[in-house]
């Protein structure tokens, strides 16, 4: 039985994902939102988190650790994500979290079973309709550590609010946050969020 963990921090979206899941194939699913993501992985070992790009909060946390996602303190919990092939700049943004899956949520649940079959058995699935999708998708100005930064601007943290949670100076948050102002091309910070937004970056 393939041991799947579903992170979203909206409770209804992951209860019903989860059910899905159970009634589509032979899976043995928990839900956590993002909080409790990291001691739910350690505690279950799961094959495959599947996340939604869409959910709240997700771009800080799957940036959290310089544009990798690490649910468990020594390996990398296979990540299967949920994206919309209308979306491109938040593909790329997955891309760069380096998940193995790739799944168009306007696809069917079938393709949903099998993409979390190839990457638990370590294979990578890509949605031939988020393929294109990948080649359009506008270039990343940023680095990711910027990325990260501006994820948790973006989600509302203060600059000693971002600082503690990367661990940086609260100096050089603000030196990232205007080099994310000065590459965007934004008049300031929240300048810089809204056109990172529509960019699809965060």
């Amino acid at each position: 039985m393939t041991k799947v963990l579903v992170l979203h921090n909206v409770c209804l979206v992951r209860s019903a994902l989860a059910a899905l899941l159970r009634s589509e194939g032979d899976f043995e699913v928990t839900s956590a939102g993002w909080r409790a993501a990291a001691r739910q992985a350690e505690f279950l070992r799961p094959d495959v988190a599947v996340v939604d790009l869409e959910c709240p909060g997700v771009s800080a946390a799957l940036l959290a650790d310089a544009g990798t996602v690490r649910l468990l303190p020594r390996s990398a919990t296979p990540l299967l994500v949920l994206a919309r092939a209308d979306t491109p700049g938040s593909l790329r943004r997955a891309f760069q979290t380096q998940a193995l899956g790739y799944v168009d949520k306007d696809g069917s649940p079938d393709r949903l079973v099998r993409a979390i079959g190839k990457v638990a058995a370590g294979e990578r699935f890509i949605d031939a309709t988020l393929a294109s999708a990948f080649m359009e998708a506008d270039p990343m100005p940023l680095s990711p550590r910027e990325l990260s930064v501006l994820a948790r601007a973006a989600e509302g943290d203060s600059i000693a609010e971002i600082a503690r949670a990367l661990h940086l100076a609260s100096g050089t948050v603000r030196n990232y946050m205007a080099a994310v102002t000065r590459k965007t091309g934004a008049r300031n910070r929240v300048d810089a969020i809204r056109i990172s937004r529509r960019a699809g970056w965060v």
